[in-house]
């Protein structure tokens, strides 16, 4: 076994294509059906019409973030989230600069837009995930937590704005209770931007 003994090498951005010559199946993929550890399962929903409908049925798996959480919610949105949707969560961020900036298009005014505010989290979730009109998916960068996290702040900050009515706890809440609407009503056609 001198494989086990002086194991072959790769780099990590060598070229692979070469190997199945040499017979060897490596295609630096997971197996189709695995989940990482830790991770959880797959989210379901397609990049179509009917996914996003469907996505405001999907609860939140997360349990209401406490203080801290919230905390590190907010520095996740200010770091991937605030270049376009604004600290205030106005659409008003450095990128649009109130129509000043290089980014023509306003993006989606998270607190402040009923149609927006009428998204549940599962929603938001699906938006971040897969993109939505001028905004591309955040899957690459934010991990299915931190997008999870970030909506729950989100819509703590809609219901900070509407005076604390809402389905969202207080940030300081450390109790669990149910994440998200249950899809309730109607469901609007725009997004987060």
């Amino acid at each position: 076994m001198p494989d086990m003994w002086f194991s072959r090498a790769y780099e990590t951005y060598y070229d692979h294509s070469n190997l199945t010559e040499k017979g060897i199946n490596y295609n630096n993929r997971p197996i189709a059906g695995t989940v990482a550890r830790g991770e959880e399962m797959p989210y379901h929903l397609l990049n179509n019409s009917e996914g996003y409908t469907q996505s405001a049925g999907v609860p939140n798996p997360l349990p209401r973030l406490n203080t801290t959480e919230m905390g590190e919610a907010e520095r996740i949105y200010l770091i991937n989230c605030a270049i376009c949707h604004g600290p205030a969560l106005d659409g008003n961020g450095p990128l649009y600069k109130g129509g000043n900036g290089p980014y023509a298009a306003k993006p989606a005014t998270l607190v402040g837009d009923p149609v927006i505010e009428a998204l549940p989290e599962g929603t938001l979730y699906h938006v971040m995930t897969y993109g939505k009109n001028l905004m591309g998916s955040y899957a690459s960068q934010l991990d299915r937590k931190q997008r999870w996290m970030v909506a729950q702040y989100i819509k703590s900050k809609q219901a900070q704005k509407n005076g604390g009515a809402g389905t969202t706890a207080p940030a300081d809440s450390t109790a669990s209770a149910p994440a998200s609407p249950n899809g309730a009503a109607t469901v609007a056609t725009t997004a987060a931007k």
